[in-house]
Order: C-alpha cells, then sequence, then structure tokens
C-alpha cells in the first residue's frame, strides 16, 4: 500500500503512451485502471509492483547483499510482473490502431498483492465488471500456462485490550497476551476440525503471528496484543465457516481471561475459477513464442545459489510444462476469475529448489534473467491479446466454460461493506526506510 514510485512511473508511461488513467480508484491511492479503445471485446490486463519487507538485495550478487539492510526488495518478481504487464498492453494497443482492430484494454494497477489487498477492494467498487477476459502472468521457477484453481484466503488481525500491572502483583492486571496465546491454542486444536485440502498448493494451511505486544517488560502485564491470522481455504463457502470458528476462538480467549478482543478483517479473496479456453491460448502463444533463453554465466549465477541451499543444481528451467490443470499457489487475482475467463502464464525467472519470497528471487528478478523472462512474458500476453480481439469464437467459449464452472454462483465481496482498504498498513515500516532509499529513486 506504499508503492507510490512505482504506481506513479507505471501510470505516467500509460498516460504518455495513449492509455487515458485514473489513479486512486477504490480508495487506494496507488491503485489504478488504465482503459485504451473502446467497444467489445474488453481485454483486462493484470499489473502489480508491490515489494516483500526485508528483502533488499543487490541485482547482481549471487550471495545475501542488501542495498540497506532491513528495507523491502522485489522477492516475488512483481517489478517485472506490472512491467510486463504494460509492455503487453502497449503492444496490444499498436497493433490495434495498425491493424484497425476493435475492442479496448484495461490495464489493473492492484497494490498489496503479497497481502491480498488490491484486487478484492477494486472488485467491491465494481471496477471488474465489463471485462470480457482476463490475462496475467507471473515470474517463476518454470514454464507453465495451466488451467488451474487456488485456494480462497483470508487476513484478518485480532486485537486484545486488557489491563496492565505491576509484575509482583499481577493478579490486578487483565493480561492481553494471555488472551492471544489462548487463541493461537484453540487454532491449534481447531485444525483437526477443518477440512482437509489437496497439497501442495490447495492445502487447507491457517497461519498466525503476534506482532504486537505490549507493554514489552516482563515486570508489567501487557495490556494489548495482537493475533494476526491469515488463511487458504479450498473455496469460498468452507472459508467462511472456519472464519466464524475462528472468531469464537478469539471471542472464548477474551472470555476467558476477562480482556476485549476487536476483529480487524484486512482483506478475503475467493478461490480462482479455472479457464480452459484462455489457458490454452497462452499455452500455445508460449509454445509459439518459446521460453526464455538463459546464458551459461546466468545459469552459473543461480546454479551457485542452488549449491549454496544443498539444492540440486540443474540451473534454470527451458522447458515448458505440459498443459494442465490442477492448483497453484494463492493469488489475489482470483478475484478476476469471478468476472469473466481469465488465464495466467508462468514464465522462468528464478531458480528452481530455492524457496520464495527471499534474498534470491530478488536478485534473479532483477537481472537479466528477470528481464529476458518479462520479455517473454510480455510477448506471450500481447500475442494472446490479439488472438482474443480476432477470433471472438475464442471468447464465446470461454464464456461457456466459465459459466459452467461457476454453477449458477455470482460474485459476492467477501469484505463487509463498512471495511475500507488498509491504507496504513505498512506506513510506520516505510517510515523507516523510505529516506534511505530516496537516493535510489529514478523519476519517472
Amino acid at each position: 500500500m506504499e508503492e507510490y514510485q512505482s504506481s506513479k512511473a507505471i501510470a505516467n508511461y500509460l498516460k504518455r503512451n495513449d492509455f487515458k488513467v485514473e489513479l486512486g480508484v477504490a480508495e487506494m491511492s496507488t491503485a489504478f485502471v488504465a482503459t485504451f479503445g473502446s467497444g467489445k471485446p474488453v481485454i483486462g490486463i493484470g499489473c502489480e509492483y508491490d515489494a516483500l519487507p526485508g528483502l533488499s538485495q543487490g541485482k547482481t550478487v549471487n550471495r545475501k547483499s542488501p542495498i540497506i539492510d532491513g528495507a523491502p526488495g522485489h522477492g516475488c518478481g512483481h517489478n517485472l510482473l506490472g512491467v510486463g504487464g504494460i509492455m503487453a498492453a502497449i503492444a496490444l494497443k499498436n497493433a490495434m490502431i495498425n491493424f484497425n482492430l476493435l475492442g479496448a484494454i484495461k490495464i489493473f494497477g492492484t497494490p498489496a498483492e503479497e497481502l491480498c489487498i488490491g484486487k478484492p477492494y477494486m472488485a467491491k467498487a465494481g471496477l471488474f465488471n465489463g471485462i470480457d477476459a482476463f490475462i496475467d502472468w507471473h515470474p517463476f521457477y518454470n514454464n507453465i500456462a495451466n488451467y488451474d484453481t487456488c485456494n480462497a484466503y483470508f487476513n484478518i488481525k485480532y486485537h486484545f485490550k486488557g489491563r496492565t500491572a505491576h509484575g509482583n502483583s499481577p493478579w490486578y492486571g487483565r493480561s492481553a497476551l494471555d488472551a492471544a496465546l489462548l487463541m493461537g491454542n484453540m487454532i491449534e486444536y481447531l485444525r483437526e476440525h477443518t477440512i482437509p485440502g489437496n497439497p501442495p498448493h490447495a492445502a487447507n494451511t491457517i497461519n498466525y503471528s503476534f506482532p504486537d505486544v505490549g507493554p514489552a517488560f516482563p515486570v508489567v502485564v501487557p495490556d494489548r496484543s495482537t493475533l494476526w491470522c491469515v488463511g487458504r481455504i479450498t473455496n469460498s463457502e468452507k472459508m467462511e465457516y472456519v472464519i466464524q470458528r475462528i472468531h469464537k476462538c478469539a471471542e472464548a480467549a477474551a472470555m476467558a481471561t476477562e480482556t476485549e478482543v476487536e476483529i480487524e478483517i484486512i482483506s478475503a479473496t475467493h478461490e480462482k475459477i479455472p479457464n480452459k479456453a484462455i489457458s490454452q491460448v497462452l499455452y500455445n502463444n508460449l509454445q509459439s513464442i518459446g521460453v526464455p533463453k538463459f546464458t551459461k554465466e546466468e545459469d552459473n549465477f543461480v546454479k551457485k545459489m542452488q549449491k549454496d541451499f544443498n539444492a540440486p543444481e540443474v540451473g534454470l528451467d527451458m522447458s515448458i510444462m505440459p498443459f494442465n490443470g490442477g492448483t497453484s499457489v494463492v493469488s489475489d487475482n482470483s478475484e478476476y476469475s469471478w468476472f469473466a475467463p481469465f488465464g495466467m502464464v508462468w514464465i522462468t525467472a528464478v531458480p528452481s529448489g530455492v524457496g520464495w519470497h527471499n534474498w534470491r528471487v530478488t536478485a534473479c528478478v532483477g537481472s537479466t534473467i528477470g528481464k529476458k523472462a518479462m520479455d517473454v512474458a510480455a510477448k506471450v500476453l500481447a500475442a494472446s491479446g490479439v488472438d482474443l480481439l480476432v477470433r471472438p469464437e475464442i471468447i464465446n467459449e470461454a464464456k461457456k466454460e466459465w459459466k459452467e464452472r461457476l454453477k449458477g454462483r455470482t460474485y459476492k465481496s467477501l469484505i463487509p461493506e463498512t471495511v475500507k482498504p488498509p491504507i496504513l498498513i505498512n506506513r510506520e515500516i516505510m517510515n523507516k526506510y523510505r529516506p534511505l532509499q530516496k537516493k535510489y529513486y529514478q523519476e519517472p
């Protein structure tokens, strides 16, 4: 939610390339919608640009080497994702002009994907209405364009409020920390009673942490504590049931400790509706265009990472995985799939076996490895956009499949009407690092 430089740079570039840009949509300063053309079909293209805490890293160094220690970095490759999306959109715009193709392009600039915030609030605001097909991409450790699904997701904070007391007479206090710990213990017992998913990507998981406890002295009974909980559940119907059970854990913990609890809903997203027809278009274009061609030096760059991580030293994957269904990791782009047929391509930009959301990813996606992946992704998305504009039968087939998979369900936001986007959720950490980063900014 602090992506001011990135969203401004992308929005300004789109303006210079004849797109009409509306910045600050859905009550989020760093969200935007950019439009070119008019009429049907309307092709939606995703654009992300958020980073992750603590993953600052030099882009040409294959050992941990932060530019600013503790500062954020692109440990999920969204620096490539957003720019690759607008490259595709501008190429598609030029094709529309040069060949008199009818239709429109809409680019959705969506902040805070890592917390699944941007898209569900934009969906709630009705910004995805009227799209005929969505296409998107993501850097990965292999090349693939499956018609897969992903779990629904929730992100909720539980703030406990108690009463302080001196440690030599703690009975006068009411410990908010006790409440948070009890709630966490109850969640552990609750796991047994949640419906299992399908590992690895569609496993039902509940994670939590205690990001705020205070006062931070062992001789004072804590009067505040927060349990921050996220979950990935097979579908939104099952997820709503799980959320209600977790709410009861919080209420019971507060009752047992004579504290109070406030529930802060951050975000929630639906499961992804797969679409074979749109995915097939992306897959065909990936086969036609081909995967990134990495040099021996680039391959050796990541093999050292794999060696240091005790992973198989196989380098960068330059094959294309077979076309299939299955499941994938959670992303809030699942919200797109409830408004129109959706397809996504993954392009090799990092090595396998070394994990994700870490400095190795940051190093790769900032290097020539990431640039090559982005170029391929932009070509695949642009070519697929042309197919969707000139072959209406594809969208017709995709929409028929989409309706069949929805089975009469319609989109309903999982975020209560009164809940606003958490625009300050990372303000404190960025107030610390933005002054240090400023000298590295390049003005858009």
